[in-house]
């Protein structure tokens, strides 16, 4: 059956557009990665393991993917874009840190908590603070073709001439009669000639820790800067998909569209693709609310609103289950179904490795190619992908059970099939097969080579003695006709 190629939906668009790279088999995918000023969370992990999914799958198709994830250490303001303290330098202020330790210190606990879920490292992973250059320079430009003004040491787009050549806001669907009604007066509001206008250059107020030279003042610059700059720098004025959080699309990709217009005279990237939010118990995650969780706290179990730990594949099987564009809710009913689908999978997989084969086949290892190949073409449909990996282990425990059969060829197709879009595209890990239980399959199989042997003597006290001791330390042995199975329980 003949596959369309990649659906992804585009926001910019509002519609499904096929894949199409600028640059075949190139692919230059830019992700807004974290503001590294507290302990990775549940946000972080969706678009994470969204945006992983997405590598895995564009570099599964053959495509060399240049991934570039971003690290804010410098200019996210409190209250909104352009006002309030740095998040980074008031946490310094607050633990009597330098700015850098603190990102340093939160960077890294992201890094940890990303390898536990098994998320790929990107190609390149530039900071805000490492481009400081590039963003003046980019400012220049900006102000060199009319789109920005300097007002007492800062400067500010300037969102009226843009649009009398350009339209604010293609992504969100605001307009500036929207953007003034939901504007809130701030300090500092009366240095722009807008209350809509953004900062591209705040001048550093004389308590300002994070500060560089720049021609207009000593000062940093503002949060949207750094993804065009650096977006530009490793991918060039024109790349495939930018993704990130749908918190995101409004002001910061908004605002990123229109400075790499204005300064290059085009958009800059083709694809806008974001995953949408997560709730906790129906809720908003909030610390005002109690229900904010971080990931080290789901995988100890140490937040009061969990009943138990949950698993870094639990949880990155769990954001898998739901579409990236629909609303992920947790909850320790759903992440304990999730913990009960992922250790079904894993068990078949495990099986998978037990089956022998026989001369012909009942079942076609190509249905679930088809399968997956279309599920995942049409915008990552992660969930149909599962549904199909489910039927399939049905379909393994009826032929480990003799009631369907599989020539050999046909079991190296599955087996690799299986593996590929579990392990590889999927990018879960079987948690109770690595380290020292390496060694334990082995171990168990000579031990039921010896049960085998008292069974065939017709030492029927040792062949229980021998399961049952088994059963004690956690393996369960399951008898067939022409053998034994054995599990972890």
């Amino acid at each position: 059956m003949e596959q369309k190629g990649l659906m992804l939906y585009n926001t910019l668009s509002r519609t499904k557009e096929e894949f199409i790279p600028y640059n075949p088999p190139h692919v230059g995918l830019y992700v807004c990665g974290p503001t590294v000023y507290g302990d990775p969370h549940l946000g972080h992990a969706r678009p994470a393991v969204t945006f992983d999914l997405l590598f895995r799958y564009l570099t599964s198709l053959g495509y060399k993917v240049r991934y570039v994830r971003n690290i804010t250490d410098v200019g996210h303001l409190e209250h909104d874009a352009d006002e309030g303290e740095d998040k980074i330098t008031k946490k310094a202020r607050l633990e009597k840190l330098e700015p850098m330790e603190v990102s340093h210190y939160y960077t890294e606990r992201y890094h940890r908590a990303m390898d536990e879920l098994n998320v790929l490292t990107p190609s390149i992973e530039p900071r805000a603070s490492g481009h400081i250059i590039e963003q003046i320079e980019l400012v220049k430009k900006i102000l060199d073709e009319g789109f920005a003004y300097i007002s007492e040491g800062s400067v500010y787009f300037d969102i009226d001439a843009y649009n009398r050549k350009h339209h604010y806001g293609t992504l969100s669907g605001r307009t500036t009669d929207e953007m003034l009604s939901g504007t809130r007066t701030l300090d500092g509001q009366s240095e722009k000639r807008n209350p809509y206008d953004f900062a591209l250059w705040k001048k550093a107020a004389p308590e300002h820790i994070m500060r560089w030279p720049s021609p207009w003042s000593d000062g940093f610059p503002g949060w949207h800067l750094e993804c065009s700059a650096m977006s530009t720098k490793y991918l060039g004025e024109r790349f495939d998909i930018h993704g990130g959080g749908m918190d995101l699309m409004f002001p910061h990709h908004e605002c990123e569209i229109a400075q790499s217009t204005a300064a290059c005279g085009h958009e800059a990237a083709h694809y806008w693709v974001h995953n949408n939010m997560i709730t906790i118990n129906g809720k908003k995650m909030g610390k005002s609310l109690g229900n904010f969780i971080t990931l080290e706290e789901l995988f100890t179990g140490s937040h009061e609103l969990l009943v138990q730990a949950y698993s870094p594949m639990t949880i990155r099987f769990f954001v898998l289950q739901a579409h990236y564009r629909s609303t992920l809710d947790f909850s320790n009913e759903a992440l304990q179904a999730a913990e009960k689908g992922l250790d079904r999978l894993m068990k078949a997989v495990e099986t998978l490795g037990k089956i022998k084969p026989a001369a012909t086949s009942s079942v076609n290892p190509a249905e679930l190619d088809e399968a997956y190949a279309a599920a995942m073409n049409d915008d990552l449909n992660s969930p149909l992908v599962i549904a199909a990996l489910f039927d399939w282990v049905r379909t393994i425990n009826q032929l480990n059970e003799g009631q369907q059969t599989i020539s050999a060829e046909d079991l190296e197709h599955l087996r690799k099939s299986v593996n590929t879009i579990v392990f590889d595209v999927l990018g879960l890990r079987n948690e109770s097969a690595s380290g020292a239980d390496d060694k334990v399959g082995p171990l168990v199989e000579m031990i039921l080579d010896v049960r085998s042997e008292a069974k065939a003597a017709k030492n029927w006290a040792l062949s229980d003695q021998i399961r049952d001791k088994l059963a004690e330390i956690g393996i369960r042995v399951k008898d067939r006709k022409d053998g034994a199975d054995w599990e972890i329980i």
